[in-house]
Protein backbone atom coordinates (compact mmCIF):
# COMPACT_ATOMS: atom_id res chain seq x y z
CA UNK A 1 0.00 0.00 0.00
CA UNK A 2 0.98 3.52 -0.40
CA UNK A 3 2.61 6.05 2.51
CA UNK A 4 2.29 9.56 3.55
CA UNK A 5 4.83 10.41 1.15
CA UNK A 6 2.72 9.18 -1.59
CA UNK A 7 1.37 12.49 -3.39
CA UNK A 8 -2.32 11.42 -4.28
CA UNK A 9 -4.28 12.15 -7.94
CA UNK A 10 -6.38 15.38 -7.51
CA UNK A 11 -7.82 15.13 -11.15
CA UNK A 12 -10.81 13.28 -10.02
CA UNK A 13 -10.98 13.23 -5.85
CA UNK A 14 -13.14 10.13 -4.65
CA UNK A 15 -17.01 10.57 -3.54
CA UNK A 16 -18.70 9.07 -0.78
CA UNK A 17 -20.28 6.22 -2.23
CA UNK A 18 -16.10 5.28 -3.57
CA UNK A 19 -14.71 5.82 -0.22
CA UNK A 20 -17.37 4.00 1.93
CA UNK A 21 -16.42 0.91 -0.65
CA UNK A 22 -12.91 1.11 -0.35
CA UNK A 23 -13.54 1.36 3.68
CA UNK A 24 -15.40 -1.47 3.81
CA UNK A 25 -12.82 -4.00 1.38
CA UNK A 26 -10.19 -2.45 3.69
CA UNK A 27 -12.38 -3.28 7.15
CA UNK A 28 -12.97 -6.74 5.94
CA UNK A 29 -9.65 -7.57 3.99
CA UNK A 30 -6.95 -5.90 5.89
CA UNK A 31 -8.46 -4.32 9.36
CA UNK A 32 -10.04 -7.89 10.36
CA UNK A 33 -6.55 -9.60 9.17
CA UNK A 34 -4.33 -7.71 11.41
CA UNK A 35 -6.71 -6.85 14.19
CA UNK A 36 -6.26 -9.59 16.97
CA UNK A 37 -2.24 -9.00 16.27
CA UNK A 38 -2.74 -5.29 16.87
CA UNK A 39 -4.73 -6.30 20.07
CA UNK A 40 -2.45 -8.65 21.47
CA UNK A 41 0.86 -6.49 20.61
CA UNK A 42 -1.09 -3.10 21.70
CA UNK A 43 0.55 -2.00 18.73
CA UNK A 44 -0.04 0.77 16.14
CA UNK A 45 -2.49 -0.47 13.01
CA UNK A 46 -0.03 0.27 10.55
CA UNK A 47 -1.39 -1.87 7.75
CA UNK A 48 -4.78 -0.40 7.78
CA UNK A 49 -3.63 3.24 7.98
CA UNK A 50 -1.97 2.18 5.31
CA UNK A 51 -4.75 1.16 3.22
CA UNK A 52 -6.77 3.95 3.90
CA UNK A 53 -4.15 6.47 2.41
CA UNK A 54 -4.00 4.31 -0.50
CA UNK A 55 -7.97 5.04 -0.75
CA UNK A 56 -7.66 8.46 0.27
CA UNK A 57 -9.93 7.76 3.24
CA UNK A 58 -8.12 10.14 5.46
CA UNK A 59 -9.33 13.34 3.49
CA UNK A 60 -12.75 12.81 3.51
CA UNK A 61 -13.68 15.67 5.48
CA UNK A 62 -11.58 17.81 3.20
CA UNK A 63 -13.83 20.32 1.37
CA UNK A 64 -14.12 19.80 -2.05
CA UNK A 65 -12.96 22.87 -2.96
CA UNK A 66 -9.85 22.24 -1.62
CA UNK A 67 -9.40 18.05 -3.26
CA UNK A 68 -11.21 16.43 -0.63
CA UNK A 69 -14.78 14.31 -0.33
CA UNK A 70 -16.47 16.81 1.51
CA UNK A 71 -18.25 14.22 3.48
CA UNK A 72 -20.91 15.24 5.76
CA UNK A 73 -21.08 13.89 9.38
CA UNK A 74 -23.95 11.02 8.44
CA UNK A 75 -20.92 9.89 5.96
CA UNK A 76 -18.35 10.20 8.24
CA UNK A 77 -20.27 8.34 10.79
CA UNK A 78 -20.62 5.47 8.22
CA UNK A 79 -17.00 5.34 7.50
CA UNK A 80 -16.03 4.95 11.38
CA UNK A 81 -19.04 2.51 11.68
CA UNK A 82 -17.88 -0.04 9.10
CA UNK A 83 -14.67 0.27 10.21
CA UNK A 84 -14.99 -0.77 13.56
CA UNK A 85 -16.85 -3.67 12.75
CA UNK A 86 -13.60 -5.50 12.46
CA UNK A 87 -10.85 -3.75 14.34
CA UNK A 88 -12.08 -0.73 16.60
CA UNK A 89 -8.60 0.47 17.41
CA UNK A 90 -8.30 1.18 13.71
CA UNK A 91 -12.00 3.20 13.59
CA UNK A 92 -11.12 4.85 16.82
CA UNK A 93 -7.90 6.39 15.02
CA UNK A 94 -10.00 7.42 12.05
CA UNK A 95 -12.61 8.89 13.79
CA UNK A 96 -9.86 10.96 15.93
CA UNK A 97 -8.10 12.11 12.76
CA UNK A 98 -11.95 13.21 11.24
CA UNK A 99 -12.14 15.48 14.64
CA UNK A 100 -9.06 16.94 14.47
CA UNK A 101 -9.44 17.48 10.27
CA UNK A 102 -12.65 19.09 11.03
CA UNK A 103 -11.77 21.81 13.33
CA UNK A 104 -9.44 22.44 10.86
CA UNK A 105 -12.00 22.52 7.69
CA UNK A 106 -14.06 24.38 9.91
CA UNK A 107 -12.23 27.13 11.47
CA UNK A 108 -9.27 27.41 9.37
CA UNK A 109 -11.06 28.01 5.92
CA UNK A 110 -10.09 32.03 6.50
CA UNK A 111 -6.39 31.31 7.29
CA UNK A 112 -4.15 30.78 4.17
CA UNK A 113 -2.03 28.42 5.39
CA UNK A 114 -4.41 26.37 6.88
CA UNK A 115 -6.01 26.25 3.25
CA UNK A 116 -2.87 25.72 1.57
CA UNK A 117 -2.26 22.71 4.79
CA UNK A 118 -5.57 21.13 3.90
CA UNK A 119 -5.27 20.60 0.35
CA UNK A 120 -1.46 19.45 1.19
CA UNK A 121 -3.08 16.88 2.94
CA UNK A 122 -5.23 15.29 0.40
CA UNK A 123 -2.41 14.84 -1.27
CA UNK A 124 0.18 13.20 0.91
CA UNK A 125 -2.94 11.66 3.29
CA UNK A 126 -1.86 12.72 6.70
CA UNK A 127 -2.85 11.34 9.63
CA UNK A 128 -3.59 14.24 12.64
CA UNK A 129 -3.82 13.49 16.51
CA UNK A 130 -4.66 15.44 19.16
CA UNK A 131 -3.49 16.23 22.43
CA UNK A 132 -5.54 17.78 24.83
CA UNK A 133 -4.91 16.67 28.23
CA UNK A 134 -2.34 17.60 30.63
CA UNK A 135 -0.46 16.91 33.79
CA UNK A 136 -2.27 19.08 36.61
CA UNK A 137 -6.17 19.55 34.72
CA UNK A 138 -7.67 16.33 36.24
CA UNK A 139 -8.97 15.28 32.65
CA UNK A 140 -10.63 19.26 32.11
CA UNK A 141 -9.97 19.64 28.39
CA UNK A 142 -11.23 22.93 28.70
CA UNK A 143 -8.03 24.47 30.82
CA UNK A 144 -4.87 24.70 30.36
CA UNK A 145 -1.83 25.18 32.11
CA UNK A 146 0.86 25.39 29.47
CA UNK A 147 0.78 28.49 27.07
CA UNK A 148 1.70 29.17 23.59
CA UNK A 149 4.77 31.86 23.00
CA UNK A 150 4.76 33.63 20.03
CA UNK A 151 7.33 36.32 18.45
CA UNK A 152 8.91 37.16 14.99
CA UNK A 153 6.39 35.42 13.50
CA UNK A 154 7.34 31.78 15.10
CA UNK A 155 5.53 30.36 18.17
CA UNK A 156 7.37 27.44 21.06
CA UNK A 157 5.02 25.18 22.87
CA UNK A 158 5.75 22.99 25.02
CA UNK A 159 3.18 20.64 27.14
CA UNK A 160 3.47 17.18 29.19
CA UNK A 161 0.02 15.64 28.60
CA UNK A 162 -1.44 12.61 29.95
CA UNK A 163 -2.29 11.11 26.87
CA UNK A 164 -1.67 11.42 23.52
CA UNK A 165 -3.10 9.16 21.26
CA UNK A 166 -1.25 7.65 18.29
CA UNK A 167 0.97 10.99 18.57
CA UNK A 168 4.20 9.07 17.76
CA UNK A 169 2.48 7.63 14.20
CA UNK A 170 0.82 11.20 13.39
CA UNK A 171 2.22 13.80 10.81
CA UNK A 172 0.97 16.28 12.69
CA UNK A 173 -1.00 16.63 16.16
CA UNK A 174 -3.52 19.36 17.18
CA UNK A 175 -2.29 20.73 20.68
CA UNK A 176 -4.41 22.45 23.27
CA UNK A 177 -3.03 25.11 25.11
CA UNK A 178 -3.89 28.95 26.66
CA UNK A 179 -3.75 32.14 24.39
CA UNK A 180 -0.38 33.20 25.69
CA UNK A 181 1.48 33.09 28.86
CA UNK A 182 -0.96 35.74 31.01
CA UNK A 183 -4.14 34.46 29.21
CA UNK A 184 -6.47 32.33 31.73
CA UNK A 185 -6.26 29.12 31.92
CA UNK A 186 -9.89 28.56 29.81
CA UNK A 187 -8.36 31.00 27.42
CA UNK A 188 -7.58 28.44 24.71
CA UNK A 189 -6.35 28.01 21.15
CA UNK A 190 -5.37 24.99 19.38
CA UNK A 191 -2.30 25.06 17.38
CA UNK A 192 -1.24 22.62 14.68
CA UNK A 193 2.22 21.09 15.54
CA UNK A 194 4.24 19.10 12.87
CA UNK A 195 5.59 15.89 13.88
CA UNK A 196 8.88 16.84 12.14
CA UNK A 197 8.86 20.21 14.24
CA UNK A 198 8.47 18.71 17.55
CA UNK A 199 10.40 16.51 20.06
CA UNK A 200 7.92 14.10 22.21
CA UNK A 201 9.18 12.23 25.08
CA UNK A 202 6.91 9.56 26.14
CA UNK A 203 6.13 9.57 29.90
CA UNK A 204 3.68 6.53 30.36
CA UNK A 205 3.16 3.02 29.70
CA UNK A 206 -0.38 2.11 27.18
CA UNK A 207 -1.06 -1.30 28.24
CA UNK A 208 -4.56 -1.51 28.88
CA UNK A 209 -7.66 -3.76 28.69
CA UNK A 210 -9.24 -2.72 24.97
CA UNK A 211 -8.67 -0.36 22.44
CA UNK A 212 -5.01 -1.64 22.47
CA UNK A 213 -3.77 0.01 19.25
CA UNK A 214 -4.67 3.48 19.62
CA UNK A 215 -1.67 3.56 20.89
CA UNK A 216 -2.33 6.55 23.76
CA UNK A 217 0.62 7.06 26.07
CA UNK A 218 1.61 10.14 27.76
CA UNK A 219 4.26 12.54 25.98
CA UNK A 220 6.24 15.57 27.24
CA UNK A 221 6.26 17.46 23.77
CA UNK A 222 8.75 20.59 22.98
CA UNK A 223 7.72 22.07 19.94
CA UNK A 224 8.33 25.52 17.33
CA UNK A 225 6.97 26.61 14.56
CA UNK A 226 5.52 29.29 12.25
CA UNK A 227 2.88 31.48 14.07
CA UNK A 228 0.12 31.03 10.96
CA UNK A 229 -0.11 27.36 12.91
CA UNK A 230 -2.28 28.92 15.23
CA UNK A 231 -5.72 28.09 13.95
CA UNK A 232 -8.05 31.37 14.27
CA UNK A 233 -10.15 31.89 16.50
CA UNK A 234 -10.71 30.64 20.63
CA UNK A 235 -10.92 26.44 21.34
CA UNK A 236 -13.88 27.49 23.45
CA UNK A 237 -15.64 27.66 19.86
CA UNK A 238 -14.08 25.51 18.12
CA UNK A 239 -14.80 22.68 21.13
CA UNK A 240 -18.51 23.63 21.38
CA UNK A 241 -19.45 23.86 17.41
CA UNK A 242 -16.87 20.95 16.01
CA UNK A 243 -14.56 19.13 18.23
CA UNK A 244 -17.31 18.36 20.95
CA UNK A 245 -20.32 17.47 18.33
CA UNK A 246 -17.92 15.36 16.40
CA UNK A 247 -16.13 13.40 19.30
CA UNK A 248 -19.52 11.93 20.75
CA UNK A 249 -21.39 11.59 17.16
CA UNK A 250 -18.41 9.63 15.68
CA UNK A 251 -17.46 8.01 18.49
CA UNK A 252 -21.04 6.77 19.17
CA UNK A 253 -21.21 5.50 15.45
CA UNK A 254 -17.80 3.28 16.38
CA UNK A 255 -18.93 2.04 19.49
CA UNK A 256 -22.39 0.58 17.27
CA UNK A 257 -19.95 -0.40 15.16
CA UNK A 258 -18.19 -2.70 17.79
CA UNK A 259 -21.43 -3.69 19.02
CA UNK A 260 -22.65 -4.68 15.55
CA UNK A 261 -19.53 -6.69 14.65
CA UNK A 262 -20.64 -8.74 18.02
CA UNK A 263 -23.75 -9.53 16.86
CA UNK A 264 -22.92 -10.29 13.48
CA UNK A 265 -20.55 -13.13 14.99
CA UNK A 266 -24.15 -14.22 17.04
CA UNK A 267 -25.81 -14.25 14.13
CA UNK A 268 -23.12 -16.68 12.34
CA UNK A 269 -23.08 -18.75 15.11
CA UNK A 270 -27.42 -18.77 15.30
CA UNK A 271 -27.39 -20.07 11.50
CA UNK A 272 -24.49 -22.90 11.85
CA UNK A 273 -26.79 -24.21 14.92
CA UNK A 274 -29.70 -24.01 12.35
CA UNK A 275 -27.70 -25.47 10.03
CA UNK A 276 -26.72 -28.81 12.23
CA UNK A 277 -30.63 -29.22 12.69
CA UNK A 278 -32.58 -28.16 9.04
CA UNK A 279 -36.09 -27.49 9.45
CA UNK A 280 -35.93 -26.72 12.97
CA UNK A 281 -35.64 -22.74 14.79
CA UNK A 282 -32.56 -22.95 17.14
CA UNK A 283 -33.53 -21.62 20.75
CA UNK A 284 -30.68 -18.62 20.17
CA UNK A 285 -32.63 -17.33 17.35
CA UNK A 286 -34.66 -15.40 19.65
CA UNK A 287 -32.34 -13.84 21.49
CA UNK A 288 -31.07 -12.54 18.24
CA UNK A 289 -34.19 -11.12 16.98
CA UNK A 290 -34.07 -9.17 20.64
CA UNK A 291 -31.02 -7.69 20.12
CA UNK A 292 -31.20 -6.65 16.92
CA UNK A 293 -33.98 -4.94 18.49
CA UNK A 294 -31.27 -2.88 20.10
CA UNK A 295 -29.05 -2.87 17.63
CA UNK A 296 -31.25 -0.74 15.15
CA UNK A 297 -32.87 1.21 18.22
CA UNK A 298 -28.26 2.02 18.93
CA UNK A 299 -27.97 3.10 15.47
CA UNK A 300 -31.16 5.30 14.76
CA UNK A 301 -30.12 7.20 17.75
CA UNK A 302 -26.72 8.36 16.56
CA UNK A 303 -27.77 8.35 12.55
CA UNK A 304 -30.36 11.11 13.88
CA UNK A 305 -27.97 13.32 15.42
CA UNK A 306 -25.88 12.97 12.77
CA UNK A 307 -28.67 13.71 10.20
CA UNK A 308 -29.95 16.89 12.38
CA UNK A 309 -26.23 18.13 12.58
CA UNK A 310 -26.04 17.98 8.74
CA UNK A 311 -28.77 19.93 8.54
CA UNK A 312 -27.71 22.63 10.78
CA UNK A 313 -25.34 23.67 8.20
CA UNK A 314 -22.12 25.98 8.53
CA UNK A 315 -23.35 29.26 8.87
CA UNK A 316 -23.38 31.40 11.65
CA UNK A 317 -26.93 30.43 12.63
CA UNK A 318 -26.17 26.52 13.08
CA UNK A 319 -22.89 27.32 14.64
CA UNK A 320 -25.08 28.94 17.27
CA UNK A 321 -27.31 26.95 17.42
CA UNK A 322 -24.20 24.41 18.27
CA UNK A 323 -23.71 26.79 21.44
CA UNK A 324 -27.02 26.15 23.03
CA UNK A 325 -27.77 23.97 26.50
CA UNK A 326 -30.26 21.77 24.37
CA UNK A 327 -26.82 20.67 21.49
CA UNK A 328 -25.01 20.26 24.89
CA UNK A 329 -27.52 17.77 26.08
CA UNK A 330 -28.58 16.28 23.42
CA UNK A 331 -24.34 15.45 22.76
CA UNK A 332 -23.90 14.07 26.31
CA UNK A 333 -26.97 11.67 26.23
CA UNK A 334 -25.68 10.51 23.17
CA UNK A 335 -22.17 9.59 24.29
CA UNK A 336 -24.00 8.51 27.57
CA UNK A 337 -26.18 6.20 25.97
CA UNK A 338 -23.91 5.27 23.28
CA UNK A 339 -21.12 4.09 25.56
CA UNK A 340 -23.44 2.21 28.03
CA UNK A 341 -25.43 0.46 25.16
CA UNK A 342 -22.45 -1.16 23.24
CA UNK A 343 -20.97 -3.46 25.94
CA UNK A 344 -24.68 -4.33 27.21
CA UNK A 345 -25.56 -5.64 23.13
CA UNK A 346 -21.45 -7.37 22.96
CA UNK A 347 -22.56 -9.44 26.65
CA UNK A 348 -25.92 -10.06 25.15
CA UNK A 349 -23.84 -11.34 21.88
CA UNK A 350 -21.63 -13.50 24.41
CA UNK A 351 -24.54 -14.95 25.78
CA UNK A 352 -26.01 -16.27 22.59
CA UNK A 353 -22.74 -18.04 21.27
CA UNK A 354 -21.63 -19.10 24.59
CA UNK A 355 -18.56 -20.13 25.39
CA UNK A 356 -17.34 -20.23 21.85
CA UNK A 357 -17.83 -16.51 22.50
CA UNK A 358 -14.87 -16.73 25.77
CA UNK A 359 -12.39 -18.78 24.24
CA UNK A 360 -10.09 -16.60 22.26
CA UNK A 361 -9.25 -19.20 19.80
CA UNK A 362 -12.66 -19.72 18.52
CA UNK A 363 -14.13 -17.88 15.60
CA UNK A 364 -16.69 -16.55 17.54
CA UNK A 365 -14.74 -14.66 20.18
CA UNK A 366 -16.23 -12.23 21.84
CA UNK A 367 -13.51 -10.78 23.81
CA UNK A 368 -11.81 -8.18 22.07
CA UNK A 369 -15.32 -6.10 21.23
CA UNK A 370 -16.24 -6.86 25.09
CA UNK A 371 -13.07 -5.66 25.84
CA UNK A 372 -12.72 -2.35 23.35
CA UNK A 373 -16.49 -1.18 24.05
CA UNK A 374 -16.04 -1.11 27.59
CA UNK A 375 -13.47 1.84 26.84
CA UNK A 376 -16.43 3.87 25.83
CA UNK A 377 -17.75 5.20 28.94
CA UNK A 378 -14.16 6.46 30.36
CA UNK A 379 -13.45 8.34 27.50
CA UNK A 380 -14.55 11.42 29.26
CA UNK A 381 -16.20 9.88 32.30
CA UNK A 382 -19.73 9.18 32.06
CA UNK A 383 -20.23 10.68 35.63
CA UNK A 384 -18.46 13.89 34.97
CA UNK A 385 -20.72 14.31 31.51
CA UNK A 386 -23.71 13.19 33.41
CA UNK A 387 -22.54 16.02 36.65
CA UNK A 388 -22.51 18.75 33.57
CA UNK A 389 -25.92 17.92 32.68
CA UNK A 390 -27.46 17.48 36.27
CA UNK A 391 -26.30 21.26 36.54
CA UNK A 392 -27.20 22.06 32.81
CA UNK A 393 -31.12 20.77 33.49
CA UNK A 394 -31.65 22.88 36.19
CA UNK A 395 -31.65 25.99 33.62
CA UNK A 396 -32.69 24.41 30.83
CA UNK A 397 -36.73 24.91 30.25
CA UNK A 398 -37.26 23.33 26.82
CA UNK A 399 -39.22 20.40 26.22
CA UNK A 400 -36.70 17.58 25.89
Amino acid sequence: MGTKEKSMDLSSPPGFVQLFEATRKVASEVAAAHAADVDAKARFPIETLAALREYGVLSAAVPRELGGAGCNMQELSQLCATLAQHCASSAMVLAMHYIQLACLARHGMESEFFRGYLSELVRRQYLLASMTSEVGTFGDTRSSICAVRCGDGCFQLDKDATTGSYCAHADAILVTCRRDEEAANSDQVLVLVRREDCTLTQTTSWDTMGMRGTCSPGFKLVSAGDEAQVLPGSFADSSAQTMVPYSHILWASLWWGIAAGAVAKAANFVRSQARQKPGSVPPTASRLAEVSVELQAFKQNWMSAARDFDALGDGPQGREELLSLGWALRLNNLKIASSEAAPEIVHRALKIVGILGYKNDSPYSLGRHLRDSLSGALMISNDRIAAKNASMLLVHKEAA
